[in-house]
């Protein structure tokens, strides 16, 4: 026997010396030596396609489909002594798997080959179930070892899983929900493509009730049936699967499988052993699930109720304790078996014994327990623990139990005592007390009084007899009647009432009591009496008309003026406003208490504010500012503040009052005002900007004409033309530097002021018009800060009173050298300060203003220029900037011109 012979052989299970002809089933070739077929012989011939039966010879190669052995190249030589696994194409399309070995025979070779499709549909058979079985114990595994908050995530990742693998597009599991006794499904998953039958907490109802929980059931829509047509209002129109999972109580799952046929290698039992691996853990998880909820539930209420479950063990003489019961008794570090007489250590000896014979009554008679008993702690003697000990006998014989609980009922106890001390107090007061004490008896539905402590008649004149049920009415002022039937329909309805009104004495006087009662039930809640008092209050109540009459004319003024006022707290916090404060903050009167003033005030303006406030004193208590705040609807708003503070007897401040008046309208006219000014100096400026602007590009258009020079004719040195590039970068940062400031001093101020140094102010002036006066003849004489102070304002600002005082002294001076061209014009521009104020002075030798114009000089539209060349609001404008930051503009005639001065104060900067 050939070796590739005994090895098929034993791959078929044969043995050696059994016969090698094909058999039935079997297919013999015949090879050439190249591979090509000679011939075809028995039964699998008829099996092939057309391709083998033609009257060429085919290579071997050209029958078989992709991925047999023989795609490799060779010839039959070269096969002998192997096993080969051959997959000839089919007549029908189909593949028809064979296995066999190479025999010389003759000249050619023989090829004898047996069927083995239904060994490989065997074995793949085999190996899907052993994958499908690993993969429901690997799901099963992982429900049963998942934490119970992952389990519905870890659930859901089964789900996708199983239908990736099954190809089930849409799957879902219902379980059946024992509050409803209906089913809803738990989890559900959909591939993207497919749409989602059910939704997860989907409730379906009693719909799966009635099917049948022994087998999968099927619904095929291409053919119109199912094997239950209550499958129709589960799936609808889709094709699906439905798998029961069964435990000891019945049907208590179901997997369902929407657009889906099913498999033909897919038994019943396949799938209901997938229905199991995924159920049985999942309902085995919920119902610890359950359990853990339901002992969290128990352990909860026994916290919250102080109580705790206890049972007698006689046999050791030992109680067990419940862990919650424990930790109320301070005794969480020991464990739950106590000795007995630990236990009743723990409770206190006026109560100790009685407990005892009450526990042997239960051992011995069977006698159930029920007692209070207080604890025996140090820490409670002014209010100690009471517990409720309660307990029975469970079972009989040798099974006999004895369990009871134990309920901290410290809140009636601790009641009950202060109950008692409060009634012998009031007894002691009833006594002595000056007010009017009474008891009323419910009788019928009504309150009839039947005492009146001894007061009674010195306060009023009268006796029990005259305050009768009867006469007790009429001696209630008539407007006042309603209210006093009123107040004992509420004391019945509420239990307790509080009133006041008018009762008429013995002389026929009224006098104002103030009536305070509470009502008493008993143990089903049924009135019995009324206790309470009555209290002369007719001076407190005459004196409060009398207040309540002057605040109602207070009020009236307050909310009919005009003006803004209101009292706030120094912390900003408000405690009243009147009616256009509320109109301004759009809300209503009644919701300003309690808001604060800095809410709409930046966190600049708010240390301003504390500031200023907090400088107020018993000698000084009036402080008035302008604010800024940031109002609803509006961009700012501008408020002149007033204040007062209001002082304890020790100057310290209580309260701050305070009345303003909406400047928002002044103060946006002076914005505008002054950028209106703003924009004037620059067009004034405008021919010294062209010269600044124009001088730089001069020097570059020279430099780069003497550059092109050199460049043609030839005498371009790297050094050279470095040089003059770097004078051509040095112009263009010039240029730039002025473009940029005039950018910048063109646009409007900020809306608050802030801390700067006024030497930046000073720079930026210089920048604007140091050139322009040069060229004009005129020398700058400046004198900088020896050291950086600040001031409160707007940089901007400040640079616009510099420039509009040199523009003027510039215009001033090009008059007086047109009288006189000796004359060598300059401009001195100086700065001084102190500890509290900064001094910017702007001279000129223009000969001065005349002296009868100073007083004017200031005014709006006032200039001493020609019709056309000033607006006249240059001086004016300039004058308002520094008066808002808190300085003073004023001018002086010198020894060869006017002197200019601002100043300002220094600014407070806080850390």
């Amino acid at each position: 026997m050939k070796a590739g012979e005994h090895l098929f052989g034993r791959l078929l299970g044969r043995t050696a010396g059994a016969d090698h002809t094909p058999t039935a089933s079997g297919l013999q070739v015949q090879l050439d030596s190249r591979g090509q077929v000679m011939g075809l012989s028995a039964a699998l011939r008829a099996q092939l396609g057309p391709s083998t039966v033609g009257g060429t010879r085919p290579h071997l190669r050209q029958l078989l489909c992709a991925g047999s052995t023989l795609s490799i190249e060779g010839n039959p030589a070269e096969w002998q002594h192997q096993s080969l696994d051959l997959d000839f194409q089919g007549a029908a399309g189909q593949v028809l798997h064979t296995r066999g070995w190479v025999e010389p025979d003759a000249d050619g070779w023989v090829l004898r080959l047996l069927d083995v499709g239904d060994l490989l549909e065997g074995r793949q058979l085999a190996q899907d179930r052993e994958q499908n079985h690993q993969l429901a114990c690997r799901m099963s595994q992982q429900l049963r070892v998942c934490s119970l908050g992952r389990l519905p995530e870890v659930f859901n990742e089964h789900l996708r899983s199983l239908s990736q693998r099954w190809r089930i597009p849409c799957v879902a599991v219902a379980l059946l929900d024992e509050e409803d006794q209906g089913w809803r499904i738990y989890s559900q998953y959909a591939a993207h493509d497919a749409p989602a039958l059910w939704q997860t907490g989907q409730r379906l109802g009693t719909r799966l009730d009635s099917l049948n929980g022994n087998a999968p059931l099927r619904l095929d829509t291409a053919r119109g049936r199912s094997d239950n047509p209550r499958l129709h209002s589960v799936f609808g129109d889709a094709d699906g699967v439905l798998v029961p999972y069964r435990d000891g109580q019945g049907v208590a799952a179901w997997l369902l499988c929407g657009f889906y046929r099913g498999q033909p290698h897919t038994h019943d039992q396949d799938w209901l052993d997938l229905a199991a691996a995924l159920a049985g853990p999942l309902l085995s998880r919920l119902r610890e699930q359950h359990h853990h909820q339901q002992l969290e539930r128990v352990e909860a209420l026994q916290g919250l109720l102080g109580t705790g479950w206890w049972e007698l063990l006689p046999a050791t003489d030992e109680i067990q304790l419940a862990p919650q019961l424990l930790h109320s008794l301070s005794l969480e570090d020991g464990p739950t078996r106590q000795p007995l007489a630990l236990w009743l250590e723990l409770i206190h000896p006026a109560d100790r014994q009685e407990l005892h014979s009450r526990l042997h009554d239960l051992q011995t008679l069977g006698r159930p327990l029920l007692t209070g008993v207080r604890l025996q702690r140090s820490d409670t003697a002014q209010n100690p623990i009471w517990y409720r000990v309660q307990g029975q006998v469970l079972g009989e014989g040798r099974q006999r139990r004895w369990v009871g609980f134990m309920l901290d009922i410290s809140d009636i106890k601790n009641q009950q005592v202060q109950a008692a001390a409060a009634h012998a107090r009031l007894d002691n007061l009833i006594a002595s007390a000056p007010a009017v004490i009474y008891v009323q008896r419910y009788v019928s539905g009504a309150l009839h009084p039947v005492f009146f402590s001894d007061s009674l008649l010195p306060l009023l004149g009268w006796t029990l007899a005259d305050c009768d049920h009867e006469h007790l009415p009429a001696l209630i002022h008539a407007d006042d009647r309603d209210l006093y039937f009123e107040r004992t329909r509420q004391l019945l309805r509420e239990g307790s009432v509080r009133s006041r009104y008018r009762v008429r004495d013995s002389q026929g006087h009224y006098h104002w009591l103030l009536d305070e009662a509470k009502l008493l039930r008993d143990d089903l809640g049924i009135p019995v009496e009324a206790v309470g008092l009555w209290l002369d209050v007719t001076e407190a109540t005459l004196a409060a008309e009398r207040i309540q009459q002057s605040e109602e004319r207070y009020r009236i003024l307050v909310e009919d003026s005009p003006a803004m006022i209101c009292r706030y707290r120094p912390d900003l916090t408000l405690t009243f406003g009147n009616t256009p404060l509320a109109h301004y903050l759009e809300c209503q009167p009644a919701q300003l208490p309690g808001l604060n003033l800095g809410h709409w005030l930046s966190d600049e303006q708010r240390r301003a504010f504390v500031q200023r406030i907090g400088r107020l004193t018993p000698e000084f208590p009036v402080s008035t500012a302008e604010i800024s705040l940031a109002l609803p609807g509006r961009e700012h708003a501008w408020w002149v503040w007033s204040d007062r503070g209001v002082f304890d007897a020790h100057g310290t401040l209580l309260e701050v009052q305070a009345v303003g008046r909406d400047n928002t309208e002044v103060r946006r006219s002076q914005q505008q005002l002054t950028q209106s000014a703003k924009m004037a100096t620059l067009g004034e400026m405008a021919t010294g900007l062209a010269h600044e602007i124009n001088q730089p590009l001069n020097v570059m258009r020279m430099a780069i004409v003497n550059v092109l020079k050199r460049l043609g004719d030839g005498n371009a040195e790297v050094a050279y033309l470095t040089e003059k590039l770097q004078r051509i970068d040095a112009q263009v940062q010039r240029a730039t530097r002025v473009v940029d400031h005039m950018r910048v001093f063109g646009r409007r101020s900020e809306i608050e002021q802030r801390p700067f140094d006024p030497a930046q102010a000073v720079e930026g002036t210089l920048a604007l018009l140091s050139e322009g006066l040069r060229g004009k003849g005129v020398e700058l004489r400046v004198t900088a800060p020896d050291v950086a102070v600040q001031v409160n304002g707007h940089v901007d600002q400040l640079e616009q009173v510099l420039i509009n005082l040199m523009v003027n002294a510039r215009d001033a001076l090009s008059s007086q050298r047109e009288k006189n061209p000796q004359l060598r014009p300059w401009i001195a521009l100086h700065c001084e300060h102190d500890s509290r104020h900064v001094c910017l002075w702007v001279e000129d030798n223009a000969g001065g203003i005349d002296p009868r114009l100073l007083e004017r000089i200031f005014e709006p539209f006032f200039t001493t220029k020609p019709i056309g060349v000033g607006t006249g609001l240059g001086l004016s404008v300039s004058y308002g900037i520094v008066e808002n930051m808190g300085g003073r503009l004023s001018v002086v005639n010198g020894e060869q011109g006017a002197r200019f001065c601002v100043e300002l104060p220094v600014a407070q900067i806080t850390r």
